[in-house]
């Protein structure tokens, strides 16, 4: 399923099957060339996302980065496939999950080690199948021109030390990766990395921003609205975070 949320921003939807697929969004301006994706999924879903990148009308030559919500393994498991596609591609990652990245460090990627024996024993992962250069290495705050769209990084961990999202102010739309879903719900904050009294710092933070258009990476997305839903889940939660 492909969606075009407003002009310049897509949603390629998860496709989840024993283990969920995050969703992608592609990023960037018809006429401008310069294409950014966020977020890749689930290993063995490169080709379905690369089909739907050129549903898009977008040429794999025009995107020239992927920024990464954070680096769990439903996010960046087919990471390695895009790669592979379009070698040029620039990798972006909070700088509190990239070094461990760059140094090989999965226990991010893995949540923990229950999990990493499962998907160890379903895939056929070299132990370094995550470990790569991150070509920019990302800050709350930074500004980012997007193929003509201006997105501010928005730091919020909890659910992962690296957690980011991305605001289009003028908008009023935010990509919360897997902080903040449209259902009511929020990210796990018992794996690896995670924090609770983080996460609802990040809640607190979120729910702060006036969100119009709400882009999680999973479930469903909220194209207008989304700012009392945010609060009725932020007040839900908090009480649970500490």
């Amino acid at each position: 399923m492909i969606e075009q949320v407003v002009e310049g921003v897509w949603w390629i939807r998860g496709q989840d099957d024993f283990l969920p697929d995050s969703h992608m969004y592609v990023i960037g301006l018809p006429e401008s060339d310069d294409f950014t994706l966020v977020d890749c999924g689930l290993m063995g879903k490169g080709e379905y996302k690369l089909d739907s990148i050129d549903r898009c009308r977008v040429r794999l030559e025009h995107v020239r980065r992927i920024i990464m919500t954070h680096t769990h393994l439903d996010h960046i498991g087919c990471l390695p496939e895009l790669k592979a596609a379009a070698p040029h591609v620039e990798v972006w990652i909070h700088s509190d999950e990239a070094f461990a990245i760059e140094r090989g460090d999965e226990r991010i990627v893995m949540g923990n080690s229950m999990f990493e024996s499962m998907v160890r024993g379903m895939f056929p992962l070299p132990k370094d199948a995550f470990q790569m250069t991150v070509q920019h290495k990302l800050e709350d705050g930074e500004l980012l021109n997007l193929g003509g769209l201006l997105f501010k990084v928005v730091h919020i961990p909890g659910h992962s030390v690296g957690s980011i999202g991305l605001l289009h102010e003028d908008r009023r739309l935010f990509l919360s990766g897997d902080t903040i879903y449209a259902d009511w719900a929020i990210g796990r904050y018992d794996l690896v990395s995670a924090d609770p009294a983080q996460l609802k710092r990040s809640l607190e933070l979120i729910a702060g921003l006036d969100v119009d258009i709400l882009l999680p990476c999973h479930n469903r997305i909220v194209n207008g609205g989304a700012a009392p839903m945010i609060k009725e889940t932020v007040a839900q939660w908090g009480p649970y975070l500490g």
